[in-house]
């Protein structure tokens, strides 16, 4: 990714608040979108979890996730995913139904994380 394509930092910590920006669901080296609902979902927070790491934290530090659907049908399986991978009490999250997004991808994921 170039900057002048993305010319905003993944990753941005200020007094302890770590804002990640939007993971999409697409192969960081191919810039590909990951075919599947699931695998899609999957790609997307583990790319958020991957930059939470780069500043030393986890999904666990996590308080507010906003997904970003290219098909809204796709709620059922983020709520799963959300049981699934986030334990009680789980952060607050907004799910928004979108026409599209870069590179083909299905799925974007943005967070607010806190040390």
């Amino acid at each position: 990714m170039s900057d002048a394509e993305h010319p905003y930092s993944l990753v941005y910590e200020k007094n302890g608040v770590v804002y990640v920006s939007g993971a999409a669901s697409v192969d960081y080296s191919t810039l590909q979108a990951v075919k599947g609902r699931r695998e899609a979902l999957d790609a997307a927070l583990n790319e958020v979890e991957k930059r939470l790491r780069s500043v030393g934290l986890e999904l666990a530090n996590i308080v507010k996730a906003t997904y970003y659907l290219t098909d809204i049908s796709l709620r059922t399986e983020a709520n799963q995913q959300y049981e699934a991978r986030f334990r009680p009490p789980r952060p607050a999250r907004t799910v928004i139904g979108i026409a599209a997004m870069p590179y083909g991808a299905t799925v974007g994921i943005d967070v607010t994380a806190h040390r």
